[in-house]
Order: structure tokens, then sequence, then C-alpha cells
């Protein structure tokens, strides 16, 4: 009899052992499945000016490959508009302007640290009329020849801003003015111009280099406005500040750099 209670009490306790090894991997596992699903959940809203779009595509694959717990999502457009965006509470993570006033506004207004704010890479401005053209168009002192002339809303669109600055340098703004067809980005401004909507445009250059139904005419010399600097910066109240600090900083590594200027964009350093 003793034989058998012994045998009973050990069978006994090697449940109770196995029941609590299955129990602890149960909660592993499960441990370790709500931080997978927590993790591939994690999603990014980066603002970006217009005339990124092209590269950040790209930097954006790239990255997706090699942190595949996270997914970028961008919201293209005028760097002023994006700016008022974040004003009024926009969910966004990070924002990469065109234009070092806009992105200040929200340093001063509190919503990016300074010490978490960049300038990227810079730009060129250019003077582009559609390929097939039969105006003699060749420089920005030209465009008295136009009938119509496509830049962005110097408000919102820094290459509008940039564009008028130049034009009012060369003392051509004031002859334009009437003529002038406001593209709310840049990269309407450039559709203007290839669809012969309208006899020239004042773009990045940049933009100039994506499209086969323009032509570059004349650079805009860093003398007639404002240096083109791209500012990139982490908005304070990001809900994912350690994954967007990680895009932040990749987006200055050596191969995102080297995107950048393979779309035209300049090197800072």
């Amino acid at each position: 009899m003793k034989k058998i209670y012994s045998l009973i009490v050990s069978m006994m306790l090697l449940g109770l052992i196995l029941s609590g090894c299955s129990s602890n991997e149960q909660a592993k596992k499960s441990t370790a499945q709500k931080q997978e699903v927590s993790q591939k959940n994690v999603e990014l809203t980066i603002s970006a000016a217009a005339s990124l779009q092209d590269a950040l595509n790209d930097i954006k694959a790239n990255f997706e490959k090699a942190n595949p717990n996270v997914k970028i999502n961008f919201n293209f457009g005028a760097s002023g508009a994006l700016q008022q965006q974040i004003s009024q509470g926009a969910p966004v993570d990070l924002f990469f302007s065109a234009a070092e006033d806009k992105f200040n506004n929200l340093v001063k207004d509190g919503l990016i640290e300074e010490n978490q704010g960049k300038d990227v890479v810079g730009n060129e401005l250019v003077l582009v009329v559609p390929k097939d053209t039969k105006k003699e168009i060749n420089s920005f002192e030209e465009l008295t020849k136009a009938d119509k002339i496509s830049i962005g809303t110097p408000d919102a669109v820094p290459a509008g801003q940039y564009g008028k600055e130049t034009l009012e340098n060369l003392n051509v703004w004031k002859a334009i003015e009437g003529k002038v067809v406001y593209g709310k980005d840049v990269r309407q401004v450039l559709s203007y111009v290839e669809t012969n909507n309208v006899d020239a445009g004042i773009v990045y250059k940049t933009d100039a280099l994506t499209s086969t139904k323009v032509k570059i005419v004349a650079t805009a010399a860093d003398n007639t406005h404002d240096p083109i600097i791209y500012p990139l910066g982490v908005i304070k109240d990001s809900k994912q500040p350690k994954e967007a600090k990680k895009f932040f900083e990749y987006l200055q590594n050596d191969e995102s750099m080297k995107i950048l200027e393979k779309y035209g964009f300049k090197g800072l350093n």
C-alpha cells in the first residue's frame, strides 16, 4: 500500500510540475506574441515638403526593409501648409521642411525641441519651360515675354517665396506679377509647365530633374534669394519618440544622403 501511495503522490507532483512548466511556456509565448504585435503596429507620420517626395520614397523602402516593425507614412505638401497642420494638432512624428522660417515657427511654438532639429540638405532654384516651347525665354529677365508664369503661392510654398524674392531682386516682379498663376506646391507648378498651361515656371532643381517634359533654362544666383535649406526635426508630442528619433538619424546617414544627392539635393557639409 505504501508503494502505491508513494507512486500516486509522485505522479501528482509530476503533474503539477508539468502543468507549471506549461503555464510558464504559455505565458512567455503570450508575452512574445504581444510584443511582436506591438512592434508590427508602430507607424510614423512624416510631413515633408513636396520636393522631397521621390527621394524620401526611396529612403522609406530601405528603412522599412531594415526595420520591418516600423511603417512609414508620408504627408507631402507645401511646407507652410504642413506647418499649419502641425500647429493645429495634426498627429505628426517628424517635419522635413523646405524652408527654415516654417520650421523655426514650430520651434518657437515649442512643438519641436531646438536640439531635435537639423539642417540636412540644400537646393537650387531654376526657371523651366515646356520642352517643345516656341517662346524664346532663356533667363528670368526674359519672363516679360511670357503670357503666363507659374510659381508656388509665396506665403505657403517656399519655392514660391524664393521665386518672388529672386524676381524682385532682378527688378522683374512688377512687370510680370499680373501674369502669375500660383500653385499650391512646387509639384503643381511643375505640372502647369509640363502641360503647357503656362509658358514658364520657377521650381527647385530637384523637381525639374524628375521631368522629361520640361527643360531648365536658368538657375537663380545664390545672392538673389535667401539660402534654400531643408531642416528636419522630431515633433515633441510624437507618440513614437524612439522610432521617430531612429528615422530622424537614419535620414542623415551616408546611404540616405547619397539618395538625396542623387535626386539633386546638395549636402551642407
